[in-house]
Formats: C-alpha cells, structure tokens, sequence
C-alpha cells in the first residue's frame, strides 16, 4: 500500500476540455501506485480505497504540457503542483483553433522528472462538437450510481462503507441510467483509427459534465463505474477532500454545484444544456438557482426522486423552474415519456424516438427476466 512517501512520483490527470481558444485540464501529483479496481474481496476492496485516501501529495513539481495544434506545431507550457499535489492548467491556445465538427477526445501529453529520469502520461480533453447544440451537465451520487444517501449521520456512514468495502463492478447503478444517458447521449462519435484524437476514449455526440461534493479521491473509482457501466464519459467536477462537515455532510454541496454549473455555461455560451440531479443533496435548488439567473441556456431539468419529502425551498425552486418555461422531469426511474423528451427539444434527428424506443425494449427484457 502507498502509504508512505518512498514510492514514485505518479501524475494522475483528470478529463479535461476546451473551447475554440482555452484548454482547461487538471492534474494531481501523488506518491502512489495506479489504482486497480480488480474484485479481492472485502479486505482486498478495504487495502485498494484506503490507498486512494493515503498516498502522499507531491508539491512544487513541474508538470510540463505538451499540446498538438495539427498542421501548425506544438504548445508547451508549464506549472507546479500546489501543496495538496494539485496542478491547474487553464491555457490561452495559440491561434484560433475551432471545435471539431463532431465532439471528439483529443490527447495531450504531461511530463515530469522524478529521480533524474522523464515521464509522461497521456490527458484527455473533451472538444464538443459543432454539431451539436445540446450538452448534458448530471449529478453523479443517487443519479447515476446508488449510495441510499437520503439525509443523516447514518446514512452517510453506510455509504462510505460501501466505498470502502465495495469495487467498482460491486456498486449498483440507478435503474435505467445507462439506457437513458446513452441515448441522450445521441450514441458514439465513430472515429477514424488512423487519427490520434478520439482513439481511447469514446465520445458521444452530445458532450457530458459531472458535477460532484465526491472528493478528488474517488476520480479513478467513478471514472471505473462509469466505464463498468457504458456510460458517456465526460469532465468531472469533484471537489477537494478534507475531514470536515462539507465532505462527509450535505453542507455547501448545492454551492459546489452551481459554481461548477456556471463556469461550464460561461465558457460555452453557444451550447444549451440539460442538467440531471436528484433531490438527496440539493440539485433542485441548484439548478432552479441556475435556470433563473441564465434565461434560455437550460433546456431541461431532470431529477431523480429517492422518496424524502419535498422542502418548501425545494417547492419554491421547482415553481421557479416551470415559470421560466423549461421542461421538469421528476421521478423515481428514467422511463420518461416522449411528450417530456420533445418539450426538451430532444426530437431532432429521431433522438426522442430513440430513448423512448430504448427504454421500452429494457421494459421488456426486464419483464421476460422476471417471467
């Protein structure tokens, strides 16, 4: 286990993106092996997520970004890792670079020196497309992955059990997320093999967001159920681990979001977007926040409900919501309707017709499962 701090350095990047003239990608250097989320058991799953809370930050190393402009050369840059290992790039591109016709993965190099020897690792940056007006920004906890998070000290300690006892492949995903966010998704962007962007990573037509109060922590391991479970990948927006009421409770979770909400709308002022939550930890009053203050830019709210009693602010976000006109979706599974989905303005190119054609036909599996 990297439990202490003779093991080598390792920078691990998070999924970054950009737009036609900044790149935006996050990494974090760690004394500490690579996860591996290979089932062991209970023991086994206890040694592999104790690890990711334990490793050892590395600060004041230079982390060097090598960024390929095709056709016209390549961009270098460097910056430091902060006292908790973190290092933030938030680049100013050289000369004007437009976004791909479709939403596309593109790949970046990071470089450091550890003990007189050089080392690279390859970063992944989401382009979206120009062909798409819509974007999707979800939630992740009780959206697309159970935790039984639903208020209290005690449901938050069975969830944290859960992380540290339970692998990827072990955790349960909502019913009907990975139909519903693959179809939304519009399907993957086919990409030709003799290109280096793309090639790892498959992109979905409509670009994805995850906004998270998970901490940096658990990156590798959401990103590893995301993967289990064929769901579009897509920038995570997590937040910075500390023992204190934010991590473990509900406070400021709402805050985190938005904040993280609004910087995606800023920076891509031509896109919509759909915002999926659930009403465990806030996102209602969240994204009514958000649709209020950035008229026009959502086209839809979708909230998962885990069966607590609405709040008179809950109430007063979702009124808020319906006044601004944008479509409102709430239930407990995501069989949702086409007459919903076409208000969303999710009809073109025959893709309502498609998610309800999808949920439909699990409906059935399910059925001849259960039969």
């Amino acid at each position: 286990m990297p439990f202490f701090p003779t093991a080598p350095v390792r920078v691990q990047p998070f999924y970054g993106y950009r737009t036609a003239d900044r790149l935006f990608l996050t990494a974090r250097a760690l004394r500490s092996g690579k996860a591996s989320f290979t089932k062991g058991g209970r023991w086994q799953a206890m040694r592999t997520m104790i690890a990711q809370f334990t490793s050892h930050e590395v600060a004041g190393l230079e982390v060097r970004l090598e960024i390929d402009h095709p056709g016209t050369g390549r961009q270098i840059c460097s910056a430091q890792s902060d006292k908790e290992g973190y290092v933030r790039f938030a680049v100013a591109l050289d000369g004007a670079r437009p976004l791909p016709e479709q939403t596309t993965w593109e790949v970046v190099a990071l470089h450091w020196n550890d003990d007189g020897r050089g080392h690279f690792v390859d970063g992944h940056v989401l382009a979206p497309g120009r062909d798409t007006g819509l974007a999707v920004i979800s939630d992740i906890d009780d959206t697309i992955i159970e935790t039984g998070i639903t208020g209290g000290l005690r449901s938050v300690a069975r969830n944290w059990r859960r992380v540290l006892q339970q692998m990827p492949e072990e955790r349960i995903a909502v019913p009907g997320a990975d139909v519903f966010y693959s179809s939304l998704g519009g399907g993957e962007v086919l990409r030709k093999s003799d290109t280096h962007t793309g090639d790892r990573i498959p992109a979905t037509h409509r670009p994805f967001f995850y906004v998270s109060s998970s901490p940096w922590n658990l990156y590798s391991y959401l990103t590893a159920f995301q993967r289990l479970h064929t769901m579009p990948l897509g920038p995570l927006f997590l937040r910075d681990w500390g023992l204190n009421r934010d991590t473990f409770g509900s406070g400021s979770h709402g805050s985190h979001k938005t904040d993280a909400i609004r910087h995606i709308l800023a920076i891509y002022p031509d896109l919509r977007f759909a915002l999926i939550g659930d009403d465990s930890q806030g996102d209602l009053l969240a994204f009514g926040e958000i649709v209020e203050q950035h008229p026009g830019r959502i086209a839809a709210v979708f909230i998962r409900t885990v069966g607590r009693a609405t709040q008179p602010e809950e109430r007063a976000a979702k009124a808020a919501i319906e006044r601004a006109g944008v479509p409102l979706w709430l239930g407990d599974t995501y069989e949702i309707g086409q007459d919903f989905l076409k208000a969303a303005g999710l009809s073109s190119a025959g893709d309502t017709s498609r998610i309800v054609e999808t949920i439909e036909k699990r409906n059935v599996e399910k059925q001849n499962d259960a039969g």
